[in-house]
């Protein structure tokens, strides 16, 4: 099917399942554990010995020498796979670092070896008996210290200009030029990088943590040189992702070497601090933002520098890129740089480039709105717009940032915030609420399923579509049971399969609205055939409470298979609205803070998100994915760091004892708000995704209220006591 032209009305808009909270369907599979994660297909793969991960121990320089031979004789040792074994290795373009080093290392923790035994514990204590010998290369990995000679990328459109920002900004009656730093970020997931490989013959099979099944299939067969045919992925499950699952890992490449070697299933699961330095992480970011504005607010002029680094051969954290659609000024220019590091690989993490980019702007609006004298809130829909800023001629699909931000001011008391910082104050504690615009670009990616229909008038939905613990399973079955006129428990739904149709896979906040429009062609395939079973017009065939009707005649669903199943295979495609229309999502953040006036300790007290982003399939689902990314927005802003040892080249913080993440005494209420919107430009679902736009805004107004509680502006992340300490307020 071809989505080409804007929705209209459609079986969808029944919303007799769709748009309700309803409950995971796979939520008693999970809290009961028969939920069967990558690590514990033990029925599908039997037998299956462990893999143990050897890294590399310098960031950067080649392999002078490895022995094996005392890991060899080790209790249960099986096999042990090296660059000298493995075979020829190639690189999918997804990977900037290859997955399995040696004898050139390109980063610290690099994968360079795999010893498979019996147990676990066996393989632990044979990988500490390899014994390896570098010729230790100079390295670079400060960022600071490289920004001078960071480089525009070479691919991407790196720079834009619109108007002439320099003489408008040189002329604007207030300008405003600060500079802000974010820093590397790990994913942190529960559910650590997990496999497990068997070969039958040439065929192999993983068992897999992947966010999306045939991108990885594809760079798993490309990594080991082997027909795609030959390979089978599996992803049933996921712990969490947060686009650090989004491409192939090393952990998936050396469970097929170490399987293959081992000629038994091998498993293979990343250790924290492997999985820290191993995989990839959200870049640190310098960002250089100047406004320039009438003295009524107006703003004539913005402009957004960023500076990020990658192995060579990555790619830059697009940090811009909100920048150049969130606010009118006719005069604009955004520049990338991108400087080579020796670092671990930098790549997607959730909301990439609008979380750390968001994190510096809506500071900085902050910052003129004080400069100007204008409510943050005030001066931010001044500067509303309903084009794209870059190309008038091209409207937002839809845009509802004022509304949120005024729903947003009402629900948590705006009124009552007092200007002037430092003012309000409970026994020890400064009190300060702060705001944020939320952004978050909307990507439409095509995606298949294949549906079932047997004569019990069971539905059965097959997608590669996963589900990283954002609800796939639900809304997927919700979209089925809608679009075929039965109730959920009619439903079947198989997910994370190669074998199954591909789909837009979870990554971007583009899986919900994609992987459900999918279902909603192969439905309407569905739909086709079973009216013409049963001698129906299909225009005009109704399903509804498991019957299909057209005039006076009806028939259960479920007649229309006695002959055999009927099944029905389509994908969603997309025309070019996207280019014609700028659809992205919208939403506001508050967060009240209280801080203490003598320690400088930060607490979030409450929070509350507004969001627009179309319709909403469930709001549950849709409510527990914007709380998490509230949550994840509250590591960022006060206490996610990633800290390199500038000397070696690694992350020294790589475990959850030292790399600190929100825990539940962190969070206090958190409240979201929807609001009521449809999107006909985006797919036949009238839907949005939502899951990132909940990150996006969170670490500025978290700063923005820390600001409003103790007249400290901090510009480099994370603000930590030691930051606002020594500038205090003189009464505490």
């Amino acid at each position: 099917m071809k989505f080409d032209t804007p929705a209209t009305s459609n079986p969808i808009d029944q919303l007799k399942i769709i748009g309700h909270a309803v409950d995971r369907i796979d939520g008693a599979l999970k809290t009961t554990g028969a939920a069967t994660y990558a690590y514990e297909q033990h029925e599908a793969a039997p037998d299956a010995a462990y893999g143990y991960a050897v890294g590399s121990a310098i960031a950067r320089g080649r392999i002078a020498s490895m022995d094996v031979s005392a890991a060899q004789r080790s209790p249960g040792v099986i096999a042990i796979v090296t660059a000298e074994n493995a075979g020829k290795l190639g690189k999918a373009s997804w990977n900037t670092a290859r997955l399995f080093g040696g004898p050139e290392i390109q980063h610290y923790h690099q994968a360079i070896a795999v010893v498979v035994a019996e147990t676990f514990e066996q393989a632990r204590a044979a990988a500490q008996l390899v014994q390896v010998k570098y010729i230790t290369e100079q390295g670079n990995y400060d960022l600071a210290g490289s920004r001078d000679q960071a480089a525009m990328p070479k691919s991407g459109k790196a720079d834009t200009k619109v108007g002439d920002f320099a003489g408008a900004f040189a002329q604007a009656a207030v300008r405003f030029d600060a500079t802000y730093s974010t820093p590397d970020h790990a994913h942190a997931m529960m559910e650590p990088h997990a496999s497990i490989a068997s070969w039958e013959g040439d065929q192999l099979t993983v068992w897999t943590s992947n966010q999306m099944v045939d991108w990885g299939r594809t760079a798993l067969a490309t990594t080991l040189g082997i027909p795609k045919a030959r390979v089978r992925l599996v992803s049933p499950y996921i712990g969490g992702g947060f686009g650090g699952k989004l491409f192939l890992r090393s952990e998936a490449v050396l469970a097929a070497l170490a399987a293959r070697a081992a000629k038994r299933p091998v498993k293979v699961a990343l250790t924290r601090p492997f999985m820290f330095n191993n995989t990839p992480h959200r870049p640190a970011t310098i960002q250089r933002i100047r406004i320039g504005a009438t003295r009524d607010g107006q703003i004539t002029a913005i402009g957004h520098e960023t500076w990020s680094g990658d192995l060579a051969g990555g790619k830059p954290e697009n940090a811009v890129q909100q920048t150049r659609l969130l606010y009118a000024g006719a005069n604009r220019m955004t520049a990338t740089r991108l400087a080579v590091l020796d670092l671990p690989e930098g790549n997607a993490m959730r909301a990439p480039g609008e979380a750390p980019g968001l994190m510096a702007l809506e500071i900085a609006m902050d910052e003129m709105a004080e400069k100007l004298k204008i409510d943050p809130i005030m001066f931010r829909i001044i500067n509303d717009t309903k084009v794209d800023p870059e190309n008038p001629d091209r409207p937002f699909s839809q845009r509802r940032l004022i509304e949120c931000l005024r729903t947003g001011a009402e629900r948590f008391g705006w009124k009552q915030r007092n200007a002037r910082p430092g003012q309000k104050r409970e026994g020890q504690w400064l009190i300060g609420i702060g705001v944020a615009a939320a952004f978050r670009n909307n990507m439409n990616m095509k995606s298949g399923a294949r549906m079932r229909l047997n004569r019990s008038g069971i539905v059965t939905v097959e997608t590669d579509m996963t589900d990283i613990g954002t609800g796939s399973y639900t809304i997927i079955a919700q979209t089925a049971a809608e679009m075929m006129g039965v109730t959920l428990d009619k439903v079947v739904v198989k997910l994370g399969d190669s074998d199954f149709p591909v789909s837009a896979g979870s990554g971007g906040q583009w899986g919900a609205n994609s992987s459900t429009a999918g279902v909603y062609a192969a439905c309407v395939k569905l739909r086709e055939a079973v009216a013409q079973k049963l001698g129906m017009d299909p225009a005009k065939a109704e399903f509804t409470d498991g019957m299909v009707r057209t005039g006076g005649n009806s028939a259960p669903l479920g007649s229309a298979a006695e002959g055999g199943e009927i099944v029905a295979e389509d994908t969603m495609e997309y025309g070019d609205l996207s280019k014609r229309f700028q659809q992205s999502t919208f939403g506001a953040h508050f967060v009240e803070v209280a801080v203490d006036a003598a320690t400088g300790e930060t607490r979030i007290r409450r929070m509350l998100a507004v969001c627009a982003a179309g319709r909403i399939l469930n709001p549950k689902s849709a409510r527990s994915q914007v709380i998490g990314a509230m949550t994840m927005g509250v590591g960022a802003a006060l206490m996610e760091e990633l800290v390199v040892d500038k000397r070696t080249g690694f992350f020294v913080n790589h475990d959850l004892a030292s790399y600190e993440v929100p825990v539940h005494a962190d969070i206090p209420h958190q409240e979201v708000i929807f609001i009521e919107e449809t999107d006909p430009m985006t797919s036949p679902m009238k839907a949005k995704g939502v899951g990132e736009l909940g990150l996006c805004g969170v670490g500025a107004a978290i700063s923005n209220a820390v600001y409003n509680a103790t007249g400290v502006r901090v510009r480099d992340y994370p603000v930590t006591l030691d930051k606002l300490i020594a500038k205090m307020p003189a009464s505490a």
